[in-house]
Parts: structure tokens; sequence; C-alpha cells
């Protein structure tokens, strides 16, 4: 639970700062941040789906 909710906030962080970037139109930062946001905000979206559907979150065995 507490893996989602760590990379579920840095998915946050990381969309702020990358509307942040675009106003600035600095867009090599934009796609760093985009791939932040994807990246953890899947893994975020993942683990809460696991741990509050399937009633785990760790190994299967």
């Amino acid at each position: 639970m507490e893996f989602g909710i760590i990379t579920l906030l840095i998915a946050i962080f990381a969309a702020i700062g990358l509307f942040r970037e675009l106003k600035t139109k600095n867009f090599f930062a934009v796609g760093f941040a985009a791939v932040t946001v994807a990246v953890f905000g899947w893994f975020a979206v993942m683990t809460l789906y696991s741990i509050i559907f399937t009633g785990g979150g760790g190994t299967v065995g």
C-alpha cells in the first residue's frame, strides 16, 4: 500500500512540474516529466488496483 501511495505522490509532483515547464517552454524537461508521469502513474494505478480489487499486491505463491 505504501508503494502505491509513494508512486502516486511522485506522479502528482511530476504532473505539476510538467505543467510548470510547459508554461516556460522547456521541452526537454517536459519530456522527462511526461515519461515520469506515465511510468509512476501506471505503477501507482496498477498497485492500488491490485491491492483494492484482488486483495493482494504481493507475490503469488
